[in-house]
């Protein structure tokens, strides 16, 4: 018979189990030892496109269990309610179980005291294979502390350099080619197996080279172009997914950008994933706007309302922790221009001049209007210094040192609650001693309350002020004062963009 030529998609594969290609990642060992181990089940956890899934098959093919391999996964709910009768299903044979992360808790419990079971009796007629996202094995260990030695926890990180340009070597002899630009698919693929076949792909694709090559032959390409290439045939799948991310339930022009920082954050993790507060702490300018959209509950609301966000993006709302699912998406998210995504989506700026957009300065017995004015400006995803959000990090510190900076610089503006108390305190009176000398720049915002004693802060009212009305309607001033302050936010923000856009 005549030789057939390879194909390009056999050869370097965009789904299903490579042939030409396959690469044994550093765990494979590991695995096949735990797949010919009686009752030994296995969970192999990592970034999507690491090789998980392709590992797994072909090691399940070299041990001789994939006569009868079941495959389930955790995405579709005929396959949630056999995995939670799976006790009940005995002998099994192979069951492979994929996204294990997105199991509700019972079927995650379900899987736990089998896989204990297995274990204690070494069955041999049953082998158990989950597959999940970092720290899937330990989410499956909460269930049952005494499953931790009974079952091989495999993590799957990423790829050395040598792996993924072994890959590539085989890809080149299969096809019969030399790529030239066969060392920057390698840098790009960033250790993901997934992303390395992806590039060469359409590397081959745009020199129109579909099947091996009958003579050696050399392919010249570069690679900004190929990337290019794939970024605008991934942009037509994912750009409207990143933006709705991004930009989160609202579009807030003037706000800190909560959501698309986060995404941002993720496209720089070499993990594909985050730990939210984590990545807010090293973040002081967005800490308080992500910590908000965290801990409240919306982030969790923005991944569940988007089944386009869910193909993409996990959250783990009990660690607070954010996952990339989709390599094509990490690749797509990792080459955005991020300043012109921002503007896309309609964003002022990413570039904040100041750490806080707001400092509120008050006496404890106005705590109520502070406190009331900070919510509303964190709902709209600006960043404001109030104290009792700051116990924590002020604790062990030189308050003065501390509070200091903040006052006098590292807020856009300060916002002063003038009630009867606030001469008589000693905090207020340090706070004040800060910002005084900014008065005369506007960044010092005065609230002057009706309860104030005729005359007290005559000073403050000769420039413009808001008067509060302790007797007026709470709400209908909160929202009048929020309004304003958002406004002067927006005018700083477009202010600053428009300076940096003349000196770029």
């Amino acid at each position: 018979m005549a030789h057939q030529p390879k194909q390009l998609q056999d050869v370097f594969v965009l789904s299903g189990v490579p042939e030409y290609t396959f690469v044994q990642p550093v765990e494979y060992t590991r695995l096949l030892v735990a797949l010919r181990t009686a009752g030994r089940s296995i969970v192999a956890e990592g970034p999507s496109g690491i090789g998980k899934t392709t590992a797994v098959m072909k090691a399940i093919s070299e041990a001789g269990l994939d006569e009868e391999v079941l495959l389930l996964s955790g995405r579709k709910a005929d396959d949630v309610a056999f995995i939670k009768d799976l006790p009940n299903q005995l002998p099994l044979g192979t069951v492979l179980i994929d996204d294990f992360h997105r199991l509700p808790d019972n079927s995650k419990r379900s899987i736990a005291d089998l896989m204990k079971t297995l274990a204690d009796e070494s069955v041999a007629h049953s082998k158990l294979v989950v597959l999940g996202i970092t720290n899937a094995g330990e989410s499956l260990v909460a269930f049952g502390k005494d499953l931790a030695n009974r079952i091989e926890v495999i993590p799957f990180e990423a790829n050395p350099q040598s792996k993924i340009e072994q890959l590539l070597r085989q890809g080149e002899e299969a096809l019969n080619v030399d790529i030239n630009i066969l060392d920057d698919i390698a840098k790009a693929a960033q250790g993901s197996f997934y992303i390395a076949q992806m590039l060469a792909y359409h590397t081959c694709l745009r020199s129109n080279l579909l099947e091996e090559s009958r003579q050696k032959r050399a392919i010249s390409e570069s690679y900004e172009a190929v990337k290019a290439h794939v970024m605008k045939a991934l942009a037509r799948t994912f750009n409207d997914t990143a933006m709705a991310f991004a930009r989160g339930s609202k579009l807030r022009r003037e706000g800190r950008a909560p959501y698309l920082h986060l995404l941002y954050w993720l496209s720089q993790s070499n993990t594909w994933s985050i730990n939210v507060h984590r990545e807010a702490d090293r973040h002081p300018q967005q800490r308080s706007s992500v910590s908000q959209v965290a801990s409240k509950g919306f982030l969790q609301d923005l991944v569940v309302a988007s089944e386009d966000i869910q193909r993409v993006i996990y959250y783990d709302a009990a660690n607070a922790t954010l996952v990339v699912q989709d390599p094509q998406f990490v690749f797509y998210i990792r080459n955005l221009s991020w300043s012109r995504f921002a503007q896309d989506i309609g964003y002022i700026s990413i570039e904040f001049p100041s750490q806080y957009d707001f400092a509120l300065s008050f006496a404890g017995s106005d705590r109520d209007i502070a406190e009331a004015i900070f919510n509303e400006l964190s709902e709209r995803e600006l960043e404001v210094f109030y104290d009792k959000n700051e116990q924590h990090r002020i604790l062990a510190e030189d308050v003065e040192e501390y509070l200091g900076p903040i006052y006098s610089s590292d807020a856009a503006f300060v916002i002063c609650i003038l009630g009867p108390d606030y001469p008589k305190r000693v905090w207020t009176k340090f706070e004040s001693d800060q910002f005084k000398k900014r008065l005369k720049s506007g960044e010092v915002i005065s609230i002057v309350l009706s309860t104030a004693p005729l005359g007290m802060f005559d000073d403050a009212a000769k420039v413009g002020h808001y008067a509060w009305d302790r007797d007026g309607n709470f709400g209908d001033q909160l929202q009048e004062i929020s309004e304003l302050l958002v406004r002067k936010c927006r005018e700083v923000r477009s202010r600053h963009a428009d300076d940096a856009k003349q000196h770029a």
